[in-house]
């Protein structure tokens, strides 16, 4: 097994492992049983229970990203493309913590652990936001005065909501469509859309 796939194959079955037990309960000790290496391959490969903790948080936070890039390449127009790139977000958030089970929300909300790592996430969703929103704004649909100042608003409301989002608090008694119908209003409302949607 080569390099690469044997950290990846440790990343996953530590976060499988945090997924079912929590970090916590966690030891490196059970973590080389279940990739079935011994513990001198998983401490060539990291030093400690965090160093992998914080391997799988990017590894998560990579898959992330690579979707959100997917979305944003899509040739579609940018009034929907940016309701798309929303609902992508909090979908695969969600999605995210859900797979891994016990790690839930704190998985990406702890700001001492995590906060550090997801400044890659952010930063790339911030830059596709920014290229969005330029797009709308050069074709006449976004009646917006600063695309930077806007994306960054967009995207800190956003991940304000996730936590809500996560736990279903958000119109938790409306259908998916009437609730997205309400998100796609605000959104068009606050980038001051000029088409009928």
């Amino acid at each position: 097994m080569t390099v690469l796939k044997t950290r990846a194959k440790l990343v996953d079955v530590a976060r499988q492992l945090f997924a079912k037990k929590g970090v916590e309960a966690t030891t490196m000790n059970d973590i080389a049983v279940a990739s079935k290496k011994g513990r001198r391959t998983l401490y060539t490969y990291f030093k400690s229970k965090d160093q992998i903790y914080m391997a799988v948080v990017e590894s998560e936070l990579k898959m992330l990203s690579d979707t959100m890039d997917k979305v944003a390449k899509k040739p579609t127009v940018p009034d929907k493309k940016i309701l798309e790139l929303i609902t992508t977000h909090l979908d695969i958030i969600k999605m995210a913590v859900y797979r891994n089970g016990t790690l839930r929300a704190d998985f990406f909300r702890d700001i001492w652990r995590v906060e550090a790592m997801r400044k890659y996430f952010d930063n790339n969703e911030i830059k596709l936001f920014r290229e969005v929103l330029r797009e709308g704004k050069e074709q006449g649909l976004f009646d917006i005065d600063n695309v930077e100042i806007t994306a960054d608003i967009l995207h800190y409301c956003i991940k304000g909501i996730e936590v809500p989002y996560i736990r279903g608090q958000i119109g938790e008694d409306l259908d998916d469509e009437t609730g997205w119908r309400y998100v796609s209003k605000i959104v068009y409302g606050a980038l001051g859309c000029r088409k009928e949607k």
